[in-house]
């Protein structure tokens, strides 16, 4: 914890009081409501220091969160350039499969196409020669 001139100047200007309200208090003496004051003045000081201290610690965590976050942006930038890339793989295997199909399909329809042909010719002939007779 960082303390600066000022509050070493507070600090310095209560611990005689507070030693001599201290000692006072275990002497049995009463206290006044400026001894209380003094009291109150150092517990809140103290007080403060503590949350000095802690919101130090929260923005060194918020420093270091930031660094991790910006760490993990950089993850995720080369993640979604790996995504890129796969997807582009799977477009131009879908794309070669989709033209395999297509020819293929094609393929079936010209046979099909040649043999419907083959067998109206084959029917056709077949009568006319049953005609003839």
């Amino acid at each position: 914890m960082e303390k600066t001139n000022v509050d070493d100047m507070l600090m310095e200007m209560i611990s005689p009081k507070v030693t001599e309200i201290q000692k006072k208090f275990s002497d049995g003496g009463v206290l006044t409501q400026d001894d209380i004051n003094t009291l109150l003045l150092k517990s809140q000081y103290n007080h403060i220091n503590h949350l000095d201290a802690k919101l130090n610690e929260v923005v060194a965590d918020v420093a270091s969160l930031k660094g991790e976050f910006a760490g993990l942006k950089g993850e995720f930038e080369i993640l979604r350039g790996e995504f890129k890339s796969l997807e582009e793989r799977i477009d131009l295997k879908f794309q070669i499969f989709q033209e395999s199909m297509e020819k293929t399909i094609q393929q079936a329809l010209n046979k099909n196409m040649m043999l419907l042909v083959f067998v109206m010719g084959f029917f056709l002939t077949l009568s006319k020669i049953i005609d003839k007779f």
